[in-house]
């Protein structure tokens, strides 16, 4: 059924559940007021899926509005499955759903408005040099965004693969606490079902399952959650260019580096070596040990958080002595050649990236 008549036919009930889920159908006029008639200076970000807004309502609070670009079978299955899923997902972690719209051909989906922008804008882009991320905020990033989607993945009903997990989809409020936004790629996955979905994510977050064979899980999500703490402890992307030819994944990157205990050497310089060590150990060996390229051996989202917060200490333990950290293992690293390959074949699907890594906050001119 088309979301349209999807809207029409079950107006009421939408209505009706909408009220009791703290989310309601704004209507089209509404949005043209918020936004200022979605105009340009009002736009946070543009990626393949459309365009997002800054807008306030007439009660004076801020919203931000993701309004489609495309309107065809594909857009509109990526806005039902993402409205049926934010309008049940309440986590203090998860970005809220505020409210959509479906009128003739627009399609748009209403967000609380994140002041703080995304972790990438911290970490990469337009306030990289401003330092905002000391360590207590790093930390808490991490764990936030743990619990977010150990939810998904474990306490939601159905449970839901995520399947975009990357620094621009990590929000933070005016208290930089995380929240994990855009649900656009995922799927709902039915009791018991684990046949994988396709799915495109960032360059350099991906799993090699998925680079390799198409096939998405839980067990990606938990690899690109390794790497975006590899990244809130070191400050580097993903994947590094070396030169103009040669490209370094943040994984081989690092793990040498543990290898031979120089851990002091991933931490971000704009941190001026004020951090926790043990926290930030703790964040290196299971970011690690998520971006693992044997999926069965990667830990769950749950685990991943218990670990974060030092609730597990003798699996800590278990993965601190794991032969991938000892001299001379191959671990990770032995898939070198396979990565670059998989880095080189998605180069092109990554021009379409850069344009979405939308923050969902007003950018300060």
């Amino acid at each position: 059924m088309g979301c349209f008549s999807y809207f029409c036919g079950r107006d009421s009930k939408w209505k009706e559940e909408a009220s009791t889920a703290k989310w309601r159908v704004f209507s089209l006029k509404e949005l043209h007021s918020a936004t200022n008639n979605f105009n340009y200076d009002n736009k946070l970000g543009e990626g393949s899926f459309g365009s997002v807004y800054w807008g306030q309502l007439w009660d004076g609070s801020q919203i931000a509005v993701k309004r489609l670009k495309v309107w065809n079978d594909k857009a509109e299955g990526e806005f039902t499955a993402e409205v049926e899923i934010l309008g049940k997902m309440r986590h203090k972690n998860l970005l809220c759903l505020r409210g959509c719209c479906a009128e003739g051909q627009e399609r748009l989906i209403v967000y609380d408005y994140m002041p703080n922008l995304s972790l990438h804008s911290h970490l990469h882009g337009s306030h990289s040099r401003d330092s905002l991320l000391d360590w207590k905020r790093r930390m808490s990033i991490a764990i936030a965004s743990a619990e977010g989607i150990a939810y998904l993945h474990h306490h939601a009903t159905p449970n839901v693969i995520h399947q975009d997990i990357k620094a621009s989809n990590i929000l933070l409020d005016t208290d930089f606490k995380a929240r994990v936004a855009d649900f656009g790629f995922a799927k709902l996955i039915p009791d018991g079902d684990s046949r994988g979905t396709n799915a495109k994510g960032a360059l350099g977050y991906h799993a090699q399952e998925y680079t390799m064979y198409g096939k998405f899980s839980e067990s990606c999500d938990v690899y690109s959650f390794g790497i975006l703490l590899l990244e809130i402890v070191s400050g580097k992307k993903p994947v590094e260019k070396l030169d103009f030819v040669q490209k370094v994944s943040i994984t081989n990157w690092a793990l040498p580096l543990v290898r031979e205990g120089r851990f002091n050497e991933i931490v971000d310089s704009k941190l001026n070596d004020e951090y926790i060590e043990g926290e930030m150990k703790r964040l290196v060996l299971v970011g690690l040990v998520c971006a693992q390229n044997e999926h069965e051996k990667r830990p769950t989202m749950l685990e991943v958080a218990a670990l974060l917060k030092g609730e597990s200490k003798e699996k800590m333990a278990l993965i601190e002595s794991d032969e991938m950290f000892q001299p001379g293992s191959r671990a990770i690293s032995e898939d070198t050649e396979v990565l670059t390959e998989n880095l080189d074949s998605l180069a092109k699907e990554s021009v379409e990236e850069v344009k979405e890594t939308m923050e969902i906050g007003k950018t300060e001119t």
